[in-house]
């Protein structure tokens, strides 16, 4: 049998491996995800065939769970982009607030947006709305900017359908209507947290109008007129209403729902809740959904088309997930949990120590290699290892994962050039932002997993 302190050796080393593939060799993620399992696999004691069958048994257990969901997810959220139902969705909650409070109303809508739809979208979405509330009450674009950071990267990290959270239930072995209740209360909480202190901070005068603002570039009015112009065609044609905009959102969230509190009501859960709880059928039914709401305003080709271009994106996102799934099975099948447990402590005395480690780790492979889903898989991956000796239940320790996942968000971050770019900001402009936007949401995620985990034993 390996020794502990071997096995935390091979973590180590397999953890600089994934960041040495993707930062040095440019590597995918993927990629170096699971030459970092044959390292992982060899150092922790496994011999090479059993390393290999573990990698594909990992990739294929979390295709399992999530593969179909996730592919769902993605269609639904083109579909609504494509339809004009998340525009609808963006400017009914944007409306609903004052002038004066409008980017709170923003915020919201980035939150609500980012359940079903990438944060690139939500962004690119959302921005010229915010580009108009900014010139009309004359704020600086540095408020703006910040406030849909803060909302869609909530969302994105602790909000299922969304992969990393919708893959927490299933790496953790808890109910995905726990990780959906808890994350939408955690998530709402932290924008309107997150907002708050992030607005007190640029009252401070931290912008810098001259430096922070990229004069050369003309995006945000284009953005505008492009927006007005979109406007102006669809005030001529048919759109979906609020409440048909909102049915692919609230399908699936009913659907978990109800199957969560069938197994809470009942001694034995109702096959009918067990079937429509099921995330496949969840995300099913939501992106059928998606198809009725869209079908009047895109036509069977323009469906057909968006599906296609979902499917796109969705390939990259499903593969560094399933590595993510290789990963946690060859951690666990060296057995380096019993290790870090050793050094932690077990019971309620492990709850901080783990739930910093947690936040830790995600927290260094966000800063070192950008990508939010691959730092909040890796700590995932190697928290599910020990969360059963944690006095606490795993979706706290998922939320730690996941907010170490969403910390610092910058130049080696594509959704920090969405944010720049899209907003007309230089990399200042961006760092003050999106950045820090980023980073107090997340912080305000951990602090709020650290209370749960200490009074809330669910």
């Amino acid at each position: 049998m390996t020794s502990p302190g071997l096995l935390i050796l091979a973590l180590v080393v397999a953890i600089a491996v994934i960041l040495f593939c993707i930062i040095v060799l440019k590597l995918n993620a993927a990629i170096g995800m699971v030459i970092a399992c044959l390292v992982m696999g060899v150092m922790g004691g496994l011999d090479l065939l059993t390393t290999t069958s573990t990698i594909a048994s990992g990739f294929g257990n979390m295709m399992t769970s999530i593969g179909l969901p996730v592919g769902f997810g993605t269609i639904l959220g083109q579909l609504m982009n494509d339809s004009g139902a998340a525009e609808v969705i963006a400017d009914k909650i944007v409306s609903a607030f004052p002038a004066k409070k409008a980017i709170w109303g923003l915020s919201i809508a980035g939150f609500i947006l980012s359940i079903p739809v990438f944060f690139d979208v939500t962004f690119i979405i959302l921005i010229p709305i915010g580009i108009t509330i900014a010139s009309k009450i004359d704020l600086k674009m540095g408020y703006v900017t910040g406030c849909l950071t803060i909302g869609a990267t909530t969302a994105h990290c602790v909000v299922p359908p969304t992969p990393n959270p919708l893959a927490a239930a299933d790496i953790f072995g808890f109910d995905l209507g726990i990780m959906l209740i808890v994350g939408l209360i955690v998530g709402f909480i932290t924008v309107m947290v997150s907002n708050f202190i992030y607005i007190k901070i640029h009252d401070q005068g931290i912008w810098n109008e001259e430096k922070d603002v990229n004069h050369s570039s003309n995006v945000t009015e284009e953005l505008v007129a492009a927006r007005e112009g979109r406007k102006s065609q669809e005030d001529r044609t048919k759109k979906p209403s609020l409440l048909i905009s909102l049915l692919p959102i609230i399908i699936p969230v009913v659907c978990i729902l109800f199957g969560t509190i069938g197994g809470a009501l009942f001694a034995e859960k109702p096959v009918i809740c067990s079937f429509l709880g099921d995330k496949v059928i969840a995300m099913l039914l939501g992106t059928l959904g998606a198809y009725l709401v869209s079908l009047p305003y895109l036509g069977k080709n323009g469906i057909e088309k968006s599906a296609g271009e979902a499917l796109k994106s969705a390939g990259v996102v499903l593969l560094i997930t399933g590595a993510g799934g290789s990963f946690a099975s060859v951690i666990t099948a060296t057995g380096i949990g019993d290790a870090i447990v050793g050094l932690l402590g077990t019971n309620t005395t492990s709850i901080l120590p783990a739930m910093f480690l947690a936040y830790g780790i995600g927290l260094v492979f966000r800063v070192a290699q950008g990508s939010g889903t691959v730092a909040g898989m890796t700590s995932m991956g190697i928290m599910a290892t020990i969360a059963p000796a944690i006095g606490c239940h795993p979706v706290w320790i998922a939320l730690a994962c996941l907010s170490g996942g969403n910390s610092i968000g910058h130049v080696n971050d594509s959704g920090f050039w969405v944010a720049t770019n899209m907003s007309g900001l230089t990399v200042t402009g961006g760092l003050k932002t999106y950045t820090l936007g980023s980073f107090i949401s997340s912080v305000c995620i951990f602090v709020l997993a650290i209370i749960g985990a200490l009074i809330i034993p669910l």
